[in-house]
């Protein structure tokens, strides 16, 4: 009798020509999957947003310097004007995406701003084609996208009045940018500077 291949498998384990045993590791990775594509999603949503942006609302950034909040994300951090004490740290978010602005001490442009940036981060490699942003207020920023399977991330670094530098930080799920692409941009165009310009 001839010895048969490691890898043949008998009749009683197939099914259409496919090894059955494989059946339920198969079947549990698709859940998983199903889960992770279409279930966390639908949770998401059905989950109710208690510090809703609306209308209105303007973000207090510190030394005067402001921003409109997209109407229906989440306030997640941060401080509203007319509220508690302003804050450098400002943390928004919606289904697939969220935006954070941060504020730090820097004498430099907007440009070392953002390789410091980049450094502190462990990426210095990142060299993709930098470009600009104008606020309505005539603030210039400088910008980088990347795009990774984990999503996509957008930089714009600021010089704010005096001593003072902003990072934005945009992050999506991936292949999503675009459908958040006119509303971070409204953000963007809305930073207006202290008025230590």
């Amino acid at each position: 009798m001839t010895e048969q291949p490691r890898e043949w498998v008998s009749v009683e384990h197939r099914f259409l020509g496919l090894d059955r045993r494989t059946f339920r590791p198969a079947l549990i990775a698709l859940a998983v999957a199903l889960v992770l594509a279409y279930g966390l999603p639908v949770l998401n949503a059905t989950i109710p947003w208690h510090n809703e942006i609306r209308a209105g609302d303007v973000l207090d950034l510190g030394d005067g310097a402001t921003a409109v909040p997209p109407v229906g994300w989440q306030l997640e951090n941060g401080t509203l004007t007319g509220a508690a004490p302003a804050s450098l740290q400002v943390d928004l978010a919606t289904g697939g995406a969220t935006i954070g602005l941060r504020g730090a001490s820097f004498a430099g442009n907007a440009d070392a701003f953002l390789d410091q940036v980049l450094r502190s981060q462990g990426s210095p490699g990142v060299d993709g084609a930098r470009g600009s942003v104008t606020t309505d207020g005539g603030l210039v920023g400088v910008a980088l996208s990347s795009s990774s399977p984990s999503g996509d991330t957008l930089l714009v670094a600021f010089k704010m009045s005096g001593a003072v530098a902003l990072l934005v930080r945009v992050r999506t799920a991936p292949g999503q940018f675009e459908r958040y692409q006119d509303t971070v941009g409204a953000v963007l165009r809305s930073i207006t500077p202290g008025a230590g310009r």
